[in-house]
Formats: structure tokens, sequence, C-alpha cells
């Protein structure tokens, strides 16, 4: 994808999205693959409970929270996952290109204008495989 800017319209609050031409690309890929990988890692736990309307014990299946900094390692892996790379990226203060590199990517992702890129271009990946399923099933 190139990188395009975006801003919130103050009056509406929606998002506006600015096709301003620029030379940074970021290679994006869809995040479903990592969730599935993570959540079937995961390990269910069970627990019996009591039902006081069937008066029966009931099992309930669930996964185990998780602790703030599992959430936050797992959100960091999330970006690093999703964003393969980008070029061309430049800090608007020093004018240096940004290196491709973990860290960067996280820092990337604290900016608002950034993760609102990001974003677009999930929904971006989401639709087009809606429409790429919806054509597959009319040939069937």
């Amino acid at each position: 994808f190139t990188f395009f800017w975006s801003h919130i319209d103050p009056n509406t609050g929606e998002i506006v999205y600015e096709h301003k031409p620029t030379d940074g690309r970021v290679k994006i890929r869809s995040i479903v693959p990592f969730i599935e990988e993570r959540v079937s890692n995961r390990k269910r736990m069970t627990e019996h409970v009591y039902n006081p309307k069937s008066r029966a014990m009931e099992r309930l299946s669930f996964y185990p929270e998780q602790t703030p900094d599992e959430v936050k390692a797992e959100r960091e892996d999330l970006w690093d996952y999703s964003i393969i790379s980008f070029e061309n990226l430049k800090n608007e203060k020093t004018g240096e290109v940004i290196a491709c590199t973990r860290e960067n990517k996280l820092l990337l992702m604290k900016l608002p204008v950034f993760d609102r890129f990001v974003a677009r271009c999930f929904q971006i990946i989401a639709s087009a495989g809606t429409e790429t399923r919806k054509e597959s099933e009319k040939n069937l």
C-alpha cells in the first residue's frame, strides 16, 4: 500500500483520508492467520458449576484471562507480524528515512495517523477477501 495521510474532521468526527502523493510504501498482511494460530495454541480451561435451575452440574469451557503484560506482548507481536516491511517513510522533523525494525513498527503504531492507515489497509484487505469469496461462489 502507498502511505496516505488522514485526519479526523472536527465537525463530524469522521476520518477523512487524504490521498496526497507520498513515496512511502508499506507491506501489510492480514492478521487472521496470526490470531487463529495464537488462539489455537491457548489452553482451554474447564470447570463444573452448579446450575440452580436444573439442579445439575454443567461443564463450562473458557480461555483463561491474560495478564496485562501478556496482552501487550501479543499486541506488539501482532503489529510486527502484520506490518511486513515499509520503505521511504521519513521522519517529519529530521527528514531521515525510518528503518524497518520491530521497534520502529511499534513506535509508528503509536502515531494516530499511522494507526488509522493500518486500520484502513485491514479494511481493504478484508473487503477484497469478501469480494473474492463472492466471485468464487458465483463460479460454482
